[in-house]
């Protein structure tokens, strides 16, 4: 049984809805949930987890690049590009990283912006195998439904 006010999944031993409080009882009705309301909390909890998971190589390449200048003393090319390399490919992956806990977060809260950013996401992520294809084509699963675009916008505009 669901709340017909917010939603919410009730046990047949409640006589309250926990979350609105309202009374149970004429204002209970079994509510089937679609794909998008079952499947978006695990979603952007897969965005934000890749997210992190990101970070760890980006930060572990950004300190390297410090540590290259100090390392290198012979090749004075190699003292230069070392770090201008290894901050590059840092930065990008740090850029990724945060991308993806952002939209993880927006997921999570229904932000209006998360649901095209996931899905551009999503199509970048499936060119990298194994665990960012199945993360993009779980994406693109949960959110290009049928009506995917109308629901998550009534979705974002009830929070």
């Amino acid at each position: 049984m669901f709340c017909n006010a917010c939603g919410t999944e009730l046990q047949a031993s409640f006589n309250i809805c926990p979350k609105c409080g309202r009374p149970i009882g004429d204002a209970v009705s079994y509510v089937t949930r679609t794909r998008l309301q079952n499947h978006l909390p695990t979603l952007g909890m897969l965005w934000i987890v890749a997210g992190a998971l990101f970070l760890i190589p980006a930060l572990i390449l950004l300190f390297i690049s410090g540590a290259v200048d100090f390392l290198i003393h012979q090749n004075a090319i190699a003292r230069v590009l070392g770090p201008l390399v290894l901050t590059l490919i840092g930065g990008s992956i740090l850029l990724v990283a945060v991308g993806g806990i952002l939209v993880g977060w927006g997921l999570r809260n229904r932000e209006p912006w998360a649901r095209t950013t996931a899905i551009v996401l999503g199509i970048l992520a499936i060119i990298h195998p194994p665990f960012g294809t199945a993360l993009g084509i779980y994406t693109l699963w949960v959110l290009l439904s049928d009506d995917g675009g109308v629901e998550y916008r009534k979705l974002a505009s009830a929070t």
